[in-house]
């Protein structure tokens, strides 16, 4: 297994305002995500949501927010319930 970091970056053009907000209100967040009722952009917050694939599989995505900074940074850890390994998206 490779534990190499898989990285994405893009820049958008759009004011660092209307991007944290689409990142971090929950109500923007569910537009264009998932919905997230336990979302809180605040180091500590736990939250969950479920996803699936085209053959209807589930995923109960296990989350938890590692850093907050508001209009610079939001991270988080994301596993799928009953399987090893984190990952962080930030």
């Amino acid at each position: 297994m490779n534990n190499e970091p898989l990285v994405f970056e893009r820049l958008l053009d759009a004011p660092v305002e209307r991007v944290w907000n689409a990142l971090t209100d929950k109500a923007e967040m569910k537009k264009w995500y998932f919905d997230v009722p336990d979302f809180k952009p605040e180091v500590g917050t736990e939250f969950s949501f479920t996803a699936g694939t085209e053959d209807g599989f589930l995923y109960v995505h296990l989350c938890k927010v590692t850093q907050a900074i508001p209009n610079k940074v939001i991270a988080y850890t994301w596993r799928y319930e009953g399987y090893e390994g984190d990952s962080e998206v930030t």
